[in-house]
């Protein structure tokens, strides 16, 4: 501003009148500048948060991380080793619980498997009982057929021969 004012008071009077309108447009664009636009006041503003945001958040991530490698180191030193004995110990007593149930379902499934082919014998061997008796029925009921077709037989020859006789006798009472 100190060389405008020397380069205006070297001028002319009307151009005097013109640089320092000017002058005083540069002013105002300042004064402007200052009183109403806040966008490098805010623009710090935000840069200043977005620093103090990052650097907590880092921070706060870094903690969780220290915490997640506490806890991780924490179960591969202590909790994993106890685990691992715990099972080993409960492994070989599970492990013998194992066979003996194993070996109480096969003898069960032994046991099912004789009743089965026992009851399949029972069963087969009624099938031929009664096939037999089936097969004596029908015998017996092929004799009595023949008998009763045998004495059907001899009851029409006596039927035929009383009416043979009764119709010999009858033509005797006709012919008088």
């Amino acid at each position: 501003m100190v060389y405008c004012l020397c380069f205006v008071a070297w001028c002319g009077s009307e151009r005097k009148t013109k640089i320092l309108a000017v002058i005083n447009l540069l002013d105002v664009g300042e004064v402007y500048s200052r009183l109403l636009d806040h966008r490098p006041v805010i623009q710090g503003e935000i840069r200043y948060f977005v620093k103090e945001f990052e650097e907590k958040r880092s921070l706060r991530e870094l903690r969780v991380l220290e915490n997640l490698k506490t806890t991780i180191f924490e179960t591969n030193e202590r909790v994993l080793p106890k685990c691992e004995q715990a099972m080993q110990d409960n492994l070989s007593e599970t492990f013998k619980r194992l066979q003996a149930a194993n070996a109480m379902i096969h003898r069960l499934q032994e046991r099912e498997y004789e009743v089965r082919k026992l009851q399949a014998e029972k069963v087969t061997a009624r099938e031929e009982k009664c096939i037999a008796h089936w097969e004596e029925f029908m015998k017996e009921q092929q004799n009595k057929r023949a008998e009763v077709d045998e004495e059907h037989r001899k009851a029409m020859e006596r039927l035929k021969e009383q009416y043979s006789e009764m119709e010999k006798e009858l033509a005797k009472y006709v012919s008088f």
